[in-house]
């Protein structure tokens, strides 16, 4: 009898060891550099390091695990390539948000920051939801065609509207455009708490709806068939990729192109099945991530670019590379 050769239904334990060893020392590499050397005795006593690097790493690792598992969730729930945060409007609601947020200087007492980050996961539910209530009174189905085009359009007015905010936000607007660019500069470990506590919550709701993910992959009609709860299922998924969004948008700014280019390439990996895709896509984003960010301070030391150039022009191009590639396979 022939070997069965197909590749396990789930991520195996050799295959978490292996991608996390891969990620850690990725994560090592990228609080040894940066644009100041730190002796290797004075490692762990450096207050760079423990202070400014390994904080940043953390929440930057953190924000590509949870950015890659929403546009991984998104895209298969949506059978569309092109769905993510961006195209359905989320990011842009929550980029509002926090402009919103930062320009009129609201805070919470005792939590200064908190202000930004709740008011970002607002305006993320808030557009989620606008963009499903128009999309339900267009299409009682709630088809993916009528979400991504509402969301596409969502997105062009939120933007509109924080342009309209930085232009008056007076002596407020470097610091509002240098945000909008992505940047993960002052990160501190409560922003990594809050960033862990968020992928664990909603990035766990995720990983437990890969069943349902994987009949979305064959229609909406096969799912319902097999006893799927379509509409429940997408509601939970929007809000959890949503909420994802919207955290890690108040810390570090629009980040574009890491929840719709790196399942993708973990895609061609592990395969499209979402039990082994979206941990292995975890992996991916926050890998993909680092080194983005060591890119962006590294680069043109001792002056940082905003991490969202860097994952802008290398998402841009690996995305025309993936898109080449898919469709020249296509037509052999």
């Amino acid at each position: 009898m022939a070997a069965n050769k197909s590749k396990p239904e789930g991520f195996r334990l050799t295959e978490y060891l292996i991608f996390g060893a891969v990620t850690l020392v990725v994560a090592i590499l990228c609080v040894a550099l940066g644009s100041v050397n730190v002796p290797l005795s004075e490692f762990m006593k450096s207050v760079i390091i423990m202070t400014i690097r390994l904080p940043r790493v953390l929440c930057v690792a953190l924000a590509g695990a949870s950015l890659s598992v929403g546009g991984a969730a998104m895209q298969g729930l949506l059978k569309n390539p092109l769905a993510d945060g961006t195209t359905l409007g989320v990011s842009g609601g929550a980029s509002l948000g926090a402009v919103l947020a930062i320009a009129l200087g609201l805070s919470i007492p005792g939590f200064p920051f908190a202000g930004t980050v709740l008011t970002a996961m607002l305006f993320a539910f808030i557009s989620i939801i606008t963009v499903l209530a128009l999309a339900y009174k267009l299409d009682f189905s709630l088809s993916t065609n009528t979400i991504i085009l509402l969301g596409v359009i969502f997105n062009m007015f939120v933007s509109s509207i924080t342009s309209l905010l930085v232009t008056f936000a007076g002596e407020k607007v470097k610091t509002i455009v240098f945000w909008t660019m992505g940047s993960f500069a002052g990160c501190t470990y409560g922003n990594a708490a809050m960033l862990l506590g968020a992928l664990v919550l909603f990035g766990g709701l995720l990983m437990l709806q890969t069943r349902e993910l994987n009949a979305f992959a064959v229609g909406e009609d096969n799912a319902r068939n097999i006893g799927v709860n379509v509409r429940q299922v997408k509601l939970l998924v929007l809000i959890c990729v949503s909420a994802l969004i919207g955290v890690c948008v108040s810390i570090s700014g629009t980040i574009g192109f890491v929840g719709l280019v790196t399942p993708h390439m973990i895609r061609m990996v592990v395969g499209p099945n979402h039990k082994r895709l979206l941990p292995a896509s975890a992996f991916g984003g926050a890998i993909f991530l680092m080194l983005s960010d060591l890119a962006a301070r590294t680069f043109l030391n001792p002056r940082e670019l905003p991490i969202g150039i860097i994952t802008s022009f290398v998402g841009a191009l690996l995305f025309i590379w993936i898109f080449y590639s898919s469709s020249k396979g296509g037509r052999r």
